[in-house]
């Protein structure tokens, strides 16, 4: 008899790369029954993933107070061997949970105490007192996990090395490689993003570079703004004449995109939780054999050398010459291109670290 499973997520939608494309298929893959708890338009079963929607309702004290609760009450109810949660604010609930005799899993996205010192909606003099409140809070609940599972080797440091394993956010070769471009005119060469758009990501940098060029790439814009506030200040640049809003994409149709796409960039700005991060997009971009524009980080810098060409993500200008530098020469593109996509075959693969994820799942149901 299979084991079943059960993911829990109140903050991202159900299908998330990370919970939905890698963790949950590869789990059901692999013979495991697999529930999904989130943000759904209804209950369905897609992928092998059975998905059980919790209440629309955007928010934020419902998000964060009463949801957890809720989304503990429909997991339950699946009677699962394991429960795998993915979002600070079911830390309680995860607390619950063990105290219930379940097997529980903490899956840590983002090193949270950092990233809450960006968090536009947080009052500036609070966030110091909410990081360091946090951080004591979400080390005091580790013992009651089976397991902590963290996107990032960094994020791991923060915990108990005999509870926690890292398991990367690698690009999913098949699913990439078997996508064909998008049939979709194209005019001139053109600069992607795809991702949450918000000031924190270098976005309104980019589109400033985009207008320093004067129309000799478009800029295809991927994904969901975080306010329409910023999505105003953004169309108000002289940039935004050359850039394409394609909204949020479902992800094939963004692989498409890309694949019809020249350039990919990632331009996130200094903050705490950036500066060791490990994006999804990068990675999807070598797959697709996309020369890139990076974030000149220290860590981004050792760890993509030779894939990429790195800019200071606060100057425009620099972005443009960066950009510039990729649109006039097309072997530099297509060395770039090619020596991401060997980098990903030979290095970071969703592939090889699905049996990372795999054995920890192993391990657990056997104690």
């Amino acid at each position: 008899m299979a084991h079943r499973v059960c993911h829990i997520t109140t903050a991202h939608i159900a299908e998330d790369i990370r919970i939905f494309h890698k963790e949950c298929k590869t789990l059901s893959q692999n013979g495991y029954e697999v529930y999904l708890v989130a943000n759904y338009e209804r209950e369905t079963i897609k992928d092998g993933v059975h998905i059980v929607p919790l209440p629309q309702n955007n928010n934020r004290f419902y998000r964060f107070l009463i949801k957890p609760f809720t989304a503990m009450r429909i997991a339950l109810k699946t009677k699962s061997s394991v429960y795998h949660f993915h979002d600070p604010e079911l830390i309680l609930i995860g607390r619950i949970l063990s105290l219930l005799g379940k097997k529980v899993i903490y899956d840590v996205h983002e090193d949270y105490a950092k990233s809450v010192m960006t968090r536009e909606w947080v009052k500036p003099y609070l966030k110091k007192i909410i990081s360091k409140t946090f951080n004591r809070f979400e080390k005091n609940s580790v013992k009651y996990f089976s397991r902590v599972i963290s996107a990032r080797p960094d994020i791991s440091e923060n915990f108990p090395k005999d509870k926690t394993t890292t398991v990367r956010n690698m690009a999913i070769l098949k699913l990439i490689d078997e996508v064909k471009p998008a049939d979709i005119k194209k005019d001139k060469m053109v600069v992607i993003y795809a991702g949450g758009i918000n000031k924190i990501r270098g976005i309104k940098e980019i589109i400033e570079a985009i207008g320093l060029l004067k129309g000799e790439a478009e800029f295809w814009l991927l994904g969901k703004w975080d306010s329409q506030s910023f999505k105003d200040e953004c169309e108000k640049l002289e940039g935004w004449k050359y850039t394409k809003d394609f909204g949020f994409l479902d992800l094939e149709t963004a692989y498409s995109y890309m694949k019809r796409a020249d350039i990919g960039i990632v331009n996130f700005l200094p903050a705490p939780n950036h500066n060791t991060t490990q994006p999804n997009k990068p990675f999807e971009y070598m797959t697709c054999s996309l020369p890139m524009v990076m974030s000149d980080f220290e860590y981004w810098q050792k760890l993509f050398n030779g894939c990429t060409l790195f800019v200071n993500p606060m100057d425009p200008l620099d972005i443009s010459k960066k950009i510039k530098m990729l649109l006039d020469d097309k072997n530099l593109r297509a060395e770039l291109g090619k020596k991401g996509r060997v980098y990903v075959e030979e290095n970071y693969s969703w592939e090889a670290e699905s049996k990372v994820l795999l054995k920890v799942y192993e391990e657990i149901l056997n104690k």
